[in-house]
């Protein structure tokens, strides 16, 4: 995943979570916001609740995975996801599931149809 898909600063994410567009399930949630870029940019959150670093940092690459895996992300967006502890129970194809219904229930991606 490129760098410039990322949100880096605090001030960017903080400028995510203020627009206060969120979608969530059990697992996990997602906010969102309209961007002035020609690309879609992302951050994942995760708690050290979630377990130890091992565990964390496999999460996030699941996650990047599935995100760059999504091809069909109409417009430009900056969205945050905000994994919960609860999610340490899941498997991969859980994981790419919940996180798709998510973003389509948020109408930023096609449905398949």
């Amino acid at each position: 995943m490129k760098k410039k898909f990322r949100l880096k600063t605090q001030k960017e994410i903080n400028n995510v979570f203020l627009n206060k567009r969120r979608y969530s399930n059990k697992y996990f949630s997602l906010y969102y916001k309209d961007n002035d870029l020609d690309y879609l940019r992302f951050a994942i959150s995760i708690g050290k609740k979630f377990g130890n670093a091992v565990s964390r940092n496999e999460c996030k690459r699941r996650i990047r995975h599935i995100v760059r895996d999504l091809s069909r992300i109409i417009g430009n967006y900056d969205f945050v996801i905000v994994v919960r502890k609860e999610a340490n129970e899941l498997n991969f194809q859980q994981i790419n599931e919940l996180i798709t219904k998510l973003i389509q229930k948020s109408k930023i991606i096609e449905t398949e149809d």
